[in-house]
């Protein structure tokens, strides 16, 4: 299977390296705007600096890490192209152009995955079914902070120049809140505040939202990113239901921008009315470890026609949701769905 991957960034670095690992995969280019600094592994690679040069090369599968509003314009070109397609989170900026993603893929049948990592997590999963085990509704509450500072703020800003920390983040837990309760939302409000003036005006890099699901569950989510952000309680994973509680434990680190960390679970507390539970979860998969089981989803979902539906349907969900959030910040006002 002919590869290229475009947008050489921490995340789209380690899919290629999980690409170049992968039986049957021959990486035919690597695309970045700028010269980058390759890994050794990667070094042989082809490495180009315009697009339009990759998709000459008829991948047959194109990996897309590049910023977030360029997400929908590139997996549109690379299926119309003949590709397949694996597209970092969240799918697009807008609900719009991620509809118009889902349409072309199911239009020319390609294989559409969105990058939600912590579907490939042991520990999230178990998590994910310790919870649905004490049946709802549920209250979720999450969050997840970033003191970045030095590149990693200097990330912070360049992903900020077209999104904010509660859509970039908030997909992944959202998503894990929608798994948890299979049930529809239908009502979203949104606060959020600008912090720095090295964002642009129309971005907030500290938001939270709130969610109501039909079932009655309900959820908050929030995140913030830059210099000024606390690390008390940055880190925050709980679910809580009429029959218990089940809670992350043991995860947090003393760098809240360290990326191992984010995915990181380390135990879980499951609280019942009979009594407590802790689960110690050990060899979790580091953060190239996931990239891996990632690609190897996405090359199985091509070679034996995996039925995409319900992961395409929750990418859209989990985004509409971040997305009305977004839009309740705007308008001071809440959002029905």
């Amino acid at each position: 299977m002919r590869a290229i991957v475009i947008g050489l960034g921490n995340m789209g670095l380690s899919h290629a390296l999980a690409l170049h690992a992968a039986n049957g995969v021959e990486i035919v280019a690597l695309v970045n705007r700028s010269p980058r600094t390759l890994p050794d592994e990667l070094k042989n690679c082809q490495f180009l600096t315009d697009i339009d040069e990759a998709f000459a090369l008829a991948p047959d599968l194109v990996v897309i890490a590049t910023y977030s509003d360029s997400h929908a314009p590139i997996a549109i070109r690379a299926m119309e192209a003949g590709a397949h397609v694996f597209v970092e989170k969240p799918l697009a900026t807008t609900l719009n152009d991620a509809l118009a993603v889902v349409d072309t893929a199911t239009r020319l049948n390609r294989k559409l995955i969105v990058g939600y990592i912590l579907r490939h997590h042991p520990s999230w999963q178990r998590l994910i079914a310790e919870a649905r085990g004490l049946g709802g509704p549920y209250v979720f509450r999450m969050n997840l902070n970033q003191q970045s500072v030095g590149d990693e703020w200097a990330t912070h800003r360049a992903l900020m120049q077209s999104t904010s920390p509660l859509v970039d983040c908030g997909v992944h837990y959202v998503d894990v809140m929608c798994q948890i309760t299979d049930a529809a939302p239908v009502q979203v409000q949104g606060i959020g505040l600008r912090l720095s003036d090295e964002i642009p005006e129309d971005i907030y890099n500290y938001g939270q939202l709130q969610v109501r699901f039909s079932d009655g569950s309900v959820g908050w989510y929030e995140a913030g990113w830059g210099p000024m952000m606390s690390q008390t309680a940055y880190f925050v994973k709980d679910i809580v239901s009429p029959n218990g509680a089940v809670s992350i434990v043991d995860a947090a680190s003393d760098n809240s921008a360290e990326i191992e960390g984010h995915t990181k679970v380390g135990g879980l507390l499951v609280h019942r009315l009979s009594g407590d539970e802790h689960i110690t979860l050990e060899d979790e998969p580091g953060h190239q470890a996931l990239c891996d089981a990632e690609q190897r989803f996405v090359l199985r979902a091509i070679l034996e026609d995996i039925d995409l539906t319900r992961h395409i349907n929750d990418a859209i969900q989990s985004l509409a949701i971040c997305i009305a959030a977004d839009k309740s910040i705007r308008i001071g006002m809440s959002v029905q769905l």
